[in-house]
């Protein structure tokens, strides 16, 4: 997640809008997030030649 999201101010107008913000904060406090796996194969190019091609073809 984007640093940005964490330092935006939030405005509530009423009373319920504020407690379900907390509601939701509290109930994802400690939950893990779910494992990701990669379908496809990824590797590091480090050869500024094969970058060149990627990018020109």
């Amino acid at each position: 997640m984007a640093t940005k999201s964490f330092l935006k101010n939030i405005k509530f107008k009423d009373k319920p809008s504020a407690r379900s913000f907390l509601n939701a904060l509290e109930n994802a406090e400690g939950r893990k997030g779910k494992t990701v796996k990669m379908k496809t194969s990824i590797k590091d190019i480090k050869d500024k030649e094969i970058i060149r091609k990627i990018f020109q073809s």
